[in-house]
């Protein structure tokens, strides 16, 4: 039995091969600036003072 790649993964393949990293990047800045900006909240929500 042998097992064929679906038509689409292989367009997406090669479709990522042909445009480089450039998705892959700005997804993974924009994980960090969200994931600093999560960071700093939780870290900073700690100094507030209920007086």
């Amino acid at each position: 039995m042998e097992h064929l790649p679906e038509p689409w993964l292989t367009e997406a393949a090669s479709a990522a091969q042909q445009q480089g990293a450039g998705n892959l990047l700005r997804v993974v800045l924009i994980v960090m600036v969200v994931g600093c900006v999560l960071t700093a909240w939780f870290l900073l929500r700690g100094y507030k003072r209920d007086e």
